[in-house]
C-alpha cells in the first residue's frame, strides 16, 4: 500500500514558546518523533508531505483574523519548520513536497489531491499542529474524499488541551481513522 506522511504547521508559530499561536510543551514533545517518522518514510521510499499554514500581512479578510492572532506570515521566521523536523526538511528537501495552505484543511485551496492520485496513495498519515483545527479538518477531507487516515497520538498537539482529546475520539469514532498510540 502505497502512504504519505503529511506534517502539517509544525512552524515555529505554532510551536515554539514565543510563537504567535503556540501549542508550546506538547508541541515541542513531538519533535523527535516527527522527525523520526519522516527518516522513516524516506528510508521506506514513501511521498512526505510539509503542508504549512501562510497568511498574509495585514490580512483584514481572512477569516481566521477574526479567531487568531497574526501567524505564519509570509516571509516571517514564524513559517520556518521548528527544531529537528526543521533540521530533518532542510536535508531532504530535494525528497519531499513543500504545500502551502491557507485555509485549515491541507486539501481546501491546495493540489495535495491531485498529488496525491497521481502517485496512488491510497492512506495518509496525519503528524504536526493543532490537533483539533488542521490536522482535523485535513483528516475530514481525507475521509469525504475517500482516502483512509491513520494519526500518530504522539505526532499531533493542540495549544486547546480538551479539543485535543475530542479530536483524537472523532477521528476514531467518527471518521474511522486509525489513531496509533
Amino acid at each position: 500500500m502505497k502512504k504519505a506522511l503529511l506534517v502539517i504547521d509544525y512552524t515555529y508559530d505554532f510551536v515554539a514558546t514565543d510563537g504567535k499561536l503556540t501549542c508550546g510543551e506538547p508541541g515541542q514533545a513531538l519533535d523527535n518523533h516527527i522527525a523520526a517518522l519522516i527518516e522513516q518514510f524516506i528510508d521506506e521510499k514513501e511521498m512526505i508531505v510539509f503542508a504549512n499554514d501562510l497568511h498574509e500581512e495585514n490580512d483584514d479578510y481572512h477569516p481566521e483574523t477574526k479567531l487568531f492572532p497574526p501567524h505564519n506570515i509570509r516571509g516571517t521566521a514564524g513559517r520556518q519548520l521548528y527544531g529537528k523536523v526543521g533540521e530533518t526538511y532542510a536535508a531532504l528537501k530535494e525528497k519531499v513536497f513543500w504545500l502551502d495552505k491557507t485555509r485549515y484543511s491541507a486539501f481546501t485551496g491546495t493540489n495535495l489531491g491531485i498529488l496525491l492520485k497521481e502517485r496512488k496513495i491510497e492512506e495518509i498519515h496525519l503528524v504536526g499542529v493543532c490537533t483539533d483545527i488542521c490536522i482535523l479538518h485535513t483528516a475530514v477531507d481525507a475521509y469525504n474524499l475517500g482516502i483512509p487516515a491513520v494519526i500518530y497520538e504522539n505526532g499531533v498537539a493542540s495549544f486547546d488541551a480538551a479539543g485535543h482529546d475530542w479530536a483524537l475520539r472523532h477521528f476514531e469514532h467518527t471518521l474511522g481513522a486509525k489513531v496509533i498510540k
